[in-house]
């Protein structure tokens, strides 16, 4: 239940004789003035009587949170004048820059200070303490150090929102003492240890929230104890499963959310049969097995089921149809089987693909099995793909249209995207994303732009973002197998950097590259140094299967309703990957270094190729090569002929190769062992010519003739054939070559 300020007001009406007539005691005229002045408070007009209403003393149509109102009561006459005390001190949204005041004590009738987003820094007074609060909302602020443990003796406390601050250490357990509270949110916090026992005593609660905090130990099972609860949020909270059996009881819950438990083993599904009145269900990431139970389809009141990340198995109950009416249902990354039912793209359901990412046709998320194919890989709900061709870099403009930068083409990915929306590329990659965001009050979005206030290199790469409220998944498919860089660029464009609310945000998110956790609680802002600068990431990913994944990830971290309602989840502005050409296709490269002159070979596939006297592993390491082996090897090579070059590749591969892109390697190969510096490509267009972006230079006009060779056997004998670690994963595969100058053995010694 909502406590709201129509509520506040008729308690006010029936504790206090409201007099809209009284004058503010001259005593507490004086402590508002220290308020203010604690506060950072500025425009309070105190030639008007604080109790008039008039002035700036009562905004009388606040808009978009905003509030700013005094409010007087209690009044009584005084030598013939009616005089009034602060019963009420309400600033929202005025990013006050002080810090509380402990000032407050001095108004004997104050029952409510709500605080909400502003930017006071500082701790809770321990004089609080002995006001007889009813209301205490400091949402949205930069206050630090523990909680007083003089908070627990306001007996008459029913509401505690201390959410989106950065309160430590642990609970005091006299917060058990607020027998009368009815909300208590301790959300975004870093608070820490187990949860009190004393809050077993918390027995009036309707309303309990502590996501995104550092807590230990499991949940408790006494807050079976709770039965008048409401709405129960433990998000991101740092304890463990299982979720403990005595929620049963919870039978007043309308909305319940547990997500992504730490250390918990695997568990059955909670037992909520008789939670009828349910309209939220978000059970996310909480290590349940078994199957999905039927009784949730006798559930009339549920609007959004969230079960996703779990380990459910069996397929979807027939009772399920009594759901229709139901706008959201995710099961994205489970082990369901079986066919979506039909009745589930009538009703305009959306259910979530088995093991994968969410697949859409229409406003039904299907399910979908995983496609195996020799040239596209795995890739959910794209059906069968026919690759033209295997390409060798990607490049997306997440959430924004398609742009050249650098001479790159960074794809658009502009789609508006939606709850449950899969999109595919007109090239070679497709995009997924699951969840909504489930308290927004605005407009749904999915995109975000900011094109102005960014300083950056490249700005215009950071002027869109792709944003996600739970999981957003790219799929990089027909991709050639190898090993490759893959960057991710990011940078904070929804918070503000300034002194106000809007800056006190923090995004916070998990990144998976091929299944494999990468960055866990990344915070964009935190790790760029601030708003709006840009943080590009690097990774080396695998691709076996010609498929590339790539998953972000929100497990219930970070501040949710700062600027606003609904501001969450990860979020990418651009990413690309291109191979790295030590491993092209999983190739490995060696470079053998001659006075002025470097031999480069390829091995093709992520295999081996025969060299004579020298069978070379696929693996990064470094190959050594005797002068006169390494010379042999250009000799050799000069002795094929195009119709034969194929016997370079190790026999004992048979036909487990694309011959048509071994035929290319080994060609760029020999390229590169031209004696001639002027003849040999530079890097950017070896990786042009590997990705199929421009032609193979001919190359019968580039095999070394006997003057050459003589040539070389020359300048060979005053220096010695080298052999390095050839890793060019920090080079830039844009048309301009980064180096543009060859690189001569100045270029390695220095490197090396």
């Amino acid at each position: 239940m909502t406590f709201s300020r129509v509520f506040l007001l008729s308690l006010l009406a029936l504790c206090f004789a409201v007099s809209a007539f009284g004058l503010l005691l001259p005593d507490e005229v004086q402590t508002l003035r220290e308020v203010a002045q604690t506060l950072g408070k500025t425009d309070w007009d105190f030639s008007v009587d604080p109790c008039s209403g008039e002035s700036n003393w009562v905004k009388p149509l606040p808009l978009n949170g905003e509030e700013n109102a005094v409010t007087c009561g209690n009044c009584s006459l005084v030598n013939g004048t009616n005089y009034c005390h602060v019963v009420s001190i309400i600033l929202k949204q005025e990013n006050l820059n002080g810090t509380l005041p402990q000032e407050l004590v001095k108004f004997p009738y104050l029952y409510e200070i709500d605080l909400t987003r502003n930017y006071l820094s500082g701790t809770i007074p321990m004089e609080w303490g002995s006001i007889k609060l009813l209301n205490i909302s400091l949402l949205g602020n930069r206050l630090t150090g523990p909680i007083p443990k003089e908070l627990g003796n306001i007996s008459t406390l029913k509401s505690l929102v201390l959410e989106y601050n950065q309160f430590s250490g642990n609970l005091p357990p006299e917060l058990g003492n607020l027998t009368k509270i009815e909300r208590l949110f301790l959300t975004s916090n870093n608070f820490t240890g187990d949860l009190p026992a004393t809050f077993e005593r918390l027995t009036a609660l309707k309303d309990f929230r502590i996501g995104d905090n550092q807590f230990s130990g499991r949940i408790p099972n006494w807050i079976q104890d709770w039965t008048r609860l409401e709405k129960l949020v433990i998000q991101g909270s740092g304890l463990s499963g299982p979720i403990p059996s005595g929620i049963s009881s919870l039978t007043n819950l309308i909305d319940l959310r547990i997500t992504d438990l730490k250390n918990g083993a695997d568990s059955t599904f909670p037992e909520l049969t008789n939670m009828t009145r349910l309209q939220t269900l978000i059970l996310r990431s909480c290590n349940i097995i078994g199957t999905l139970p039927e009784y949730l389809g006798n559930f009339r009141s549920l609007i959004t089921i969230d079960l996703s990340f779990n380990k459910l198995s069996g397929t979807i109950p027939s009772t399920y149809y009594g759901l229709r009416k139901s706008q959201y249902l995710y099961l994205t990354g489970n082990l369901l089987t079986g066919p979506v039912p039909e009745w589930t793209d009538q009703a305009g359901f959306v259910v979530g693909n088995p093991g994968q990412q969410t697949c859409e046709t229409g406003r039904v998320n299907l399910f979908s099995s995983s496609l195996t194919d020799n040239n596209s890989g795995i890739v959910p709900c794209v059906g069968s793909i026919s690759c033209p061709k295997l390409w060798y870099s990607l490049h997306i403009n997440c959430g924004g249209k398609q742009i050249s930068e650098n001479g790159n083409t960074y794809d658009d990915d502009s789609d508006a995207g939606g709850p449950a929306r899969f999109r595919k590329s007109a090239t070679n990659w497709a995009g997924s994303n699951t969840g909504h965001f489930v308290d927004n009050t605005r407009s749904p979005y999915y995109t975000w732009s900011k094109t102005s206030g960014l300083s950056m290199t490249n700005a215009e790469l950071y002027m869109d973002a792709r944003v996600s409220p739970i999981s957003l998944t790219y799929y990089g498919y027909c991709l050639g197998n190898g090993s490759y860089t893959v960057s991710l660029h990011f940078a904070e464009i929804m918070f503000t950097d300034d002194k106000t609310y809007s800056s006190l945000g923090r995004r916070v998110f998990d990144v998976y590259i091929q299944g494999k956790l990468v960055l866990k609680d990344f915070n964009i802002a935190q790790e760029a140094g601030g708003v709006g600068k840009a943080i590009i990431k690097n990774f080396t990913a695998a691709v076996t299967r010609n498929t590339l994944e790539i998953r972000f990830y929100w497990a219930g971290r970070g501040t949710i309703d700062l600027p606003f309602r609904s501001v969450y989840g990860p979020l990418i502005l651009v990413w690309l990957c291109s191979l790295i050409l030590t491993y092209f296709a999983g190739v490995l490269s060696f470079i053998c270094k001659y006075d002025n002159f470097e031999c480069l070979t390829v091995l093709v596939e992520g295999r081996n190729v025969t060299l004579p006297g020298e069978i070379v592993s696929g693996k990064r390491n470094t190959i050594s090569l005797p002068t006169n082996e390494c010379f042999y090897l250009l000799d050799w090579a000069n002795e094929l002929k195009e119709d034969n070059l194929l016997k370079l590749v190790d026999e004992r591969l048979g036909s487990e190769f694309n011959k048509e892109e071994a035929m290319v390697m080994i060609r760029v190969a020999l390229l590169c062992t031209n004696s001639s510096q002027k003849l040999r490509p530079s890097v950017s267009s070896v990786v042009r010519m590997l990705e199929s972006r421009s032609v193979v230079q001919d190359l019968e006009s580039e095999i070394l003739d006997d003057k050459k060779l003589e040539s070389m056997r020359l300048r060979n004998q005053e220096s010695q054939c080298l052999s390095m670690d050839y890793s060019l994963s920090d080079f830039s595969t844009s048309v301009t070559d980064p180096h543009p100058h060859h690189l001569d053995s100045s270029y390695w010694e220095e490197s090396n």
